[in-house]
C-alpha cells in the first residue's frame, strides 16, 4: 500500500512529538531546555539501622545512622546536598511519603552553601509552592516548589532550609545522608546566613526527595538504584566519596558527557523482593526512578541483602524469606521490563564479594555467583558493569580486596568506591543511538 503525502506528514509530526524531553520542554515553553534531576534521595521511615557486622575499626569513618529523631516542632532544618549538573533555574521536591497526617511547611529557602551551615548571602532564594510561601503536603504525597532563578554550579553544594511551624508527626527521611544536617532551636531560621547555634545535628535528610535544574535539551540523568553500597555506607562523610558521586565527577569532566547527572537512589539494607529498610526495589521503582525528571539510564546494584538475610548462618529463617537465584533474576527482569517501557536503559551491576560479612554463608555465595553469571551473560541488560571483578581479591575471589574493605567485609571504603566508579565505561552513556556500545566490561 502506498502512503499518501498527507499521511506521511502526520507520521512525521507524530515522530517529532514523541521525542524524549518534548513534553518537559513544552511545559516550560522553551524547546531548548527541560527539567533534569541533579540530586535525589529515596524516602524512608525513621528507624535504627543495625550494623550487619561487628564494627571493627574501619579504614574510613563509618556513617551508620544515629537513633532517629521522632519529629520536629517549630524548628528549621537546614540540609546540605551535593548536586551533579548545574543550571540557572532550580526547584525542589518535598515528600510526606510516610507521614500520617498533613505536613505543614511554613517556609523554605534554597541557597549556595558556604561553609558548614553558612550560605553564600547573595544566593539565598525563597521557595514558593503554587505561588505561596507555605504549603500543606497531604500524607503520602509530595510537593514540587515553584522554580527560582539561581546560578547552580555543577558539583556544588546547596543548602535547603525548611521551617515546620507545628509538630510534624512521623517523619519522612533518608537515613544515610553523608552530609551534616543542622536542626535549629525553636523558630524560623530559613533566611539566616547560618544556623550557628543549632540545637542538634544529624547525618540524615528530612522530607527532601529531589532537586531539579532547568538544563539543556541534551542533558539527562542516570539513576543509581541500589542498597547500602550505592547509598555510600561507610564512605567518608562530607567528602562525596560514594561511587555515584565519583561517577558524576567523571561524567561531568568528560566533554562527551558534560550534561549527564547522577542521582543516588540507594537505601542501606534494601532488598529486591522484600520490604525491610524502605520498600523493596520492586515496590519503590515507580517513585524513585520513573518519577525523576530527565532519566535516560539506571544502574541496578541490588540483591546481596536478599541473599544474606535469607541464608544467614545459625539463624532460623522465617518461612517465605528464602530466595533463589531464579527469584532474584526474576525480580531484576521485572525492573528491566518496567524501565524499558518508559524508554530507560538499564545497566546491570554484579554483586560485590562478601565473604567474612556477618551474614555470609557458602549457600549464599552459590546464589551470588549464579546471579552474577546471569547479569554478565543473560543478555537482559543494555550494558553490564562488573563491580565484582573491580573489587574482589584476586587471590581469594569470594572476598573484597583488603585495601578496598571498610572493615566489615561487605562495604567498600573510599578507595573501593573509587575503584567501582573508575571501572565504569563512560561510553555506556555517551554512545550514539544505534552504535554498538560494549555490553560488558
Amino acid at each position: 500500500m502506498t502512503t499518501q503525502p498527507s499521511t506521511r506528514r502526520w507520521l512525521t509530526l507524530a515522530l517529532v512529538l514523541v521525542q524524549p524531553g518534548y513534553f518537559a520542554s513544552a511545559q516550560n515553553g522553551n524547546g531548548q531546555q527541560h527539567w533534569v534531576a541533579t540530586w535525589a534521595a529515596s524516602p524512608q521511615q525513621p528507624r535504627v539501622i543495625v550494623p550487619l557486622a561487628p564494627q571493627a575499626p574501619p579504614t574510613t569513618q563509618p556513617n551508620t545512622a544515629p537513633p532517629p529523631i521522632a519529629s520536629f516542632t517549630n524548628q528549621t532544618v537546614r540540609m546540605i546536598v551535593h548536586i551533579s549538573v548545574g543550571g540557572r533555574r532550580v526547584r525542589v521536591q518535598l515528600s510526606n511519603t510516610f507521614g500520617t497526617g498533613p505536613l505543614m511547611i511554613g517556609a523554605a529557602h534554597v541557597a549556595i552553601r558556604g561553609k558548614d551551615s553558612a550560605i553564600v548571602p547573595a544566593s539565598d532564594r525563597v521557595l514558593s509552592f503554587n505561588g505561596k510561601p507555605s504549603c500543606s503536603i497531604p500524607p503520602g504525597a509530595l510537593m514540587v516548589s515553584d522554580p527560582v532563578d539561581l546560578d547552580v554550579p555543577q558539583l556544588g553544594d546547596l543548602a535547603i532550609s525548611v521551617y515546620v511551624p507545628g509538630d510534624t508527626g512521623p517523619l519522612t527521611m533518608h537515613a544515610v545522608g553523608l552530609h551534616t544536617t543542622y536542626i535549629s532551636k525553636p523558630g524560623d531560621f530559613t533566611g539566616q546566613l547560618a544556623i550557628s547555634d543549632a540545637a542538634a545535628t544529624s547525618q540524615s535528610w528530612y522530607w527532601l526527595s529531589s532537586v531539579e535544574v532547568l538544563a539543556s535539551a541534551e542533558a539527562a540523568a542516570v539513576v543509581a538504584f541500589g542498597d547500602s553500597i550505592t547509598d555510600g555506607t561507610r564512605s567518608t562523610p562530607e567528602a562525596n566519596q560514594n561511587w555515584p558521586s565519583i561517577l558524576a565527577q567523571r561524567l561531568l569532566s568528560a566533554s562527551a558527557a558534560a550534561n549527564i547527572a547522577v542521582v543516588d537512589e540507594g537505601i542501606a539494607g534494601n532488598r529486591i523482593l522484600r520490604d525491610t529498610v524502605g520498600p523493596s526495589a520492586l515496590a519503590r521503582f515507580d517513585r524513585d526512578v520513573l518519577s525523576q525528571s530527565g532519566v535516560r539510564w539506571m544502574t541496578v546494584l541490588e540483591g546481596i541483602n536478599d541473599i544474606g538475610n535469607s541464608t544467614r548462618p545459625n539463624t532460623n529463617i522465617p518461612a517465605g524469606e528464602a530466595v533463589s537465584a531464579d527469584d532474584l533474576t526474576g525480580g531484576l527482569r521485572q525492573l528491566i521490563e518496567r524501565a524499558h517501557a518508559h524508554g530507560i536503559k538499564v545497566i546491570g551491576c554484579t554483586l560485590l564479594p562478601y565473604e567474612g560479612a556477618a551474614y555470609y554463608s557458602e549457600k549464599g555465595e552459590v546464589i551470588r555467583e549464579a546471579v552474577n553469571q546471569w547479569i554478565r551473560t543473560g543478555g537482559a541488560f543494555d550494558a553490564v558493569v562488573d563491580f565484582d571483578a573491580a573489587t574482589r581479591n584476586p587471590d581469594a575471589p569470594k572476598q573484597i580486596r583488603a585495601d578496598y574493605d571498610s572493615g566489615d567485609h561487605l562495604h567498600p571504603n573510599d578507595a573501593g568506591y573509587k575503584a567501582m566508579a573508575d571501572g565504569i565505561d563512560l561510553s555506556i552513556f555517551t554512545a550514539k543511538p544505534g552504535s554498538s556500545a560494549a555490553k560488558t566490561q
